[in-house]
């Protein structure tokens, strides 16, 4: 089992995705999974793209809100109006 731990994460860094993060910070301010969704545009502005996500049968699960942050891209999972999850795309 680490193995396959250690390989998935071998391949989410070679592929240029950082594993989900609880926290990231946008200057002296840090937005942190559960942070409501207010809290976020009063971060990090408003997104420059907006997804929605589904589960299989097509209902609406959450949206993944996507910010362009020094060189990279931050999508966010926001869910029932709060903070779900935060990804790093480098």
């Amino acid at each position: 089992m680490r193995i396959a731990v250690a390989s998935l994460m071998g391949l989410m860094v070679a592929s240029g995705v950082a594993p989900a993060a609880e926290s990231y910070r946008f200057g002296s301010r840090v937005l942190t999974v559960g942070d409501t969704a207010g809290e976020l545009i009063e971060l990090a502005g408003a997104p420059v793209h907006k997804a929605q996500v589904e589960n299989k049968f097509g209902a609406l699960e959450a949206e993944r809100w996507e910010y362009r942050q020094e060189g990279k891209t931050l999508l966010v999972t926001v869910k029932d109006g709060k903070v779900a999850q935060i990804d790093e795309i480098y």
